[in-house]
């Protein structure tokens, strides 16, 4: 049975999660600048027309935009989203100048820009940490307890007993590894290496695929091996344990999501795939209803994609800013105004080109294009 959250529970579950991250991700910025002295003009949640606000006394004024897909701090001296001075920028006497963005050495703007997209993966870690407290760290070793008949494995002649040493040319040591690296190799080939009985045996695989759907209908393609192990073991972990688990696990979500963005890149997965703004609040709606735990479990899945997203390097992202910093290091002078205006403008269309390409595939999963051609049919 189908069970949707609702409209109002679905915007409720969007707002507390993107407002909270955009909220974490700019003030990274915003306390790294209030570190090194840079004075804010403007804290943003939100683009576009003010809703409301207030000015504090370092006069930085603490707004709402009336679009809620984003943030922005604006440091004192910024014109556009390339951090260049404005006009009156030289005119200003030496003691507002020197708390400006554009004043600050190299090293302090890197920090400054990098602290965004680092405090989401810090608030992802913590998270993480607090789950691995709760619940523990699956510890199950790679020895096979049992082959599906049919399957993947069984074509390849696994038997329980085997313990599996390595998937696609990787060592796995939990089982967790091969399940990580399976699930988003759907009809793929793979190099398969075990031991049995302390002989190593190789063998190439066509991973099998499973269609799964969830209580909302959503349908989801995953690779397949078809085998269970010998033992699943859980494991208490400590508070001192708690930082190297959760670290490891942001590490392996941000592999998943580096190969899954090469897959795309490369045409082994269909840029229907990508998703925008409505499949997050689809997916707030529904984690919320499931309850708390995976409601604050993809709060964390979202931050970590902020902060990989934001370190990309395209133009108008933090790691566009990164990249023409890393420039300027080398060259030991700042990449010429007219060439990061371009690049900017050209960061600016590719991100609008995008934000198109996933609100059309958000529009044709929620069955619009479908019922559409029904209409005209």
């Amino acid at each position: 049975m189908i069970q949707t959250p609702g409209l109002w529970l679905t915007i409720l579950a969007f707002v507390l999660v993107i407002g909270p991250l955009v909220f974490v991700h700019e003030m990274g910025h915003y306390l790294a600048g209030r570190l090194f002295g840079v004075k804010a003009d403007a804290f943003s949640i939100g683009f576009g027309r003010e809703i409301f606000g207030v000015t504090d006394k370092r006069g930085t004024r603490w707004k709402f935009g009336w679009l809620p897909l984003g943030g922005y701090v604006k440091f004192a001296g910024d014109m556009n989203a390339a951090s260049q001075p404005d006009a009156e920028w030289l005119s200003l006497p030496a003691e507002e100048r020197a708390k400006t963005f554009q004043v600050k050495p190299l090293w302090q703007r890197a920090i400054i820009v990098a602290a965004g997209p680092a405090v989401n993966f810090l608030l992802a870690v913590l998270i993480l940490m607090g789950f691995a407290v709760a619940y523990g760290d699956s510890r199950t070793t790679t020895v096979v307890g049992a082959v599906e008949k049919g399957s993947a494995a069984a074509a390849i002649a696994l038997q329980p007993g085997d313990r599996i040493t390595s998937v696609g040319g990787r060592s796995v040591e939990w089982f967790e590894d091969i399940r990580r690296y399976v699930r988003i190799r759907a009809g793929e080939q793979a190099e398969v290496t075990f031991d049995r009985g302390g002989t190593s045996i190789r063998r190439t695989v066509t991973i099998g695929t499973q269609i799964q759907r969830d209580r909302f209908d959503n349908e989801y393609r995953l690779g397949l091996l078809g085998v269970a192990p010998a033992q699943a073991v859980r494991v208490s972990v400590g508070l001192l344990e708690a930082p190297g688990v959760a670290v490891r696990g942001v590490r392996d979500i941000v592999t998943m999501m580096v190969e899954t963005l090469g897959q795309i890149i490369t045409g082994k997965r269909s840029v229907k795939e990508l998703g925008g703004p409505l499949s997050i609040a689809k997916a707030s709606g529904e984690q919320l209803a499931l309850g708390p735990d995976a409601f604050v479990f993809l709060i964390a899945l979202v931050s970590i994609n902020l902060g990989f997203i934001n370190l990309l390097p395209v133009p108008m992202l933090d790691g566009g800013h990164l990249f023409f910093y890393a420039i300027e290091a080398v060259q030991r002078r700042p990449v010429k105004p007219q060439v990061q205006e371009w690049a900017f403008r050209g960061g600016l269309a590719a991100l609008l080109a995008l934000m198109m390409l996933v609100t059309f595939n958000d529009l044709g999963a929620f069955g619009l294009w479908k019922n559409l051609a029904g209409l005209i049919g």
